[in-house]
């Protein structure tokens, strides 16, 4: 059974969720949560969701990516929980297209830190350290984003939001420079 994807106007989406204490997270019912937000994001497909998402106001995410690609230095990331994250942001910063399941067909550039550092808690309570770069460290900001009641539009350069069929039929192939520099020639003429 799969969840329903709360999309952006929906309040959840704009409040911090509630931290979770570490027996909770054991609970049968968040233990159910998981594996219910697990089949959701699979099937939607996504690589994160966080438990605001499907209407649920927890600081509660899952990830999973299975997806190689050098260029953005994308590497397959397997099937994670993240209870409680605190997010340390490396100093470098990489734009890219970003997209959200609560934000339906659309997509955007984002400005995100390149490198990052994540305390949370696991699927069994237990306290993890994850240092992540690329686009792992982009799902990981997203996603903790989530948590605190923030969406990448919120971050978004506003003269890139298209449709994702858009961003593949127009910008895709083109290098992300380009792209910036054909949206802003047009702003100026």
């Amino acid at each position: 059974m799969k969840l329903k994807i709360v999309q952006a106007g929906d309040p959840v989406l704009r409040r911090a969720a509630r931290p979770l204490a570490p027996a909770e997270i054991t609970s049968p019912e968040i233990r159910q949560l998981i594996e219910l937000m697990r089949e959701t994001m699979r099937d939607a497909p996504g690589v994160g969701l966080a438990a605001p998402q499907v209407g649920v106001p927890l600081a509660l995410a899952v990830i999973e990516d299975s997806v190689e690609l050098t260029e953005t230095e994308r590497a397959p990331v397997p099937f994670h929980v993240i209870a409680n994250p605190r997010l340390t942001l490396g100093d470098e910063r990489v734009e890219a297209f970003e997209g959200c399941l609560s934000v339906e067909g659309l997509q955007a550039v984002v400005s995100r830190a390149r490198t990052v550092r994540v305390e949370a808690l696991d699927h069994r309570g237990a306290p993890v350290d994850i240092d992540a770069r690329g686009w792992y460290a982009r799902i990981l900001q997203h996603e903790i984003d989530h948590l605190h009641g923030t969406l990448y539009v919120d971050r978004m350069r506003s003269r890139t939001l298209a449709t994702a069929r858009n961003v593949a039929q127009h910008w895709a192939r083109m290098p992300l420079g380009a792209v910036l520099e054909a949206l802003e020639a047009e702003r100026a003429e």
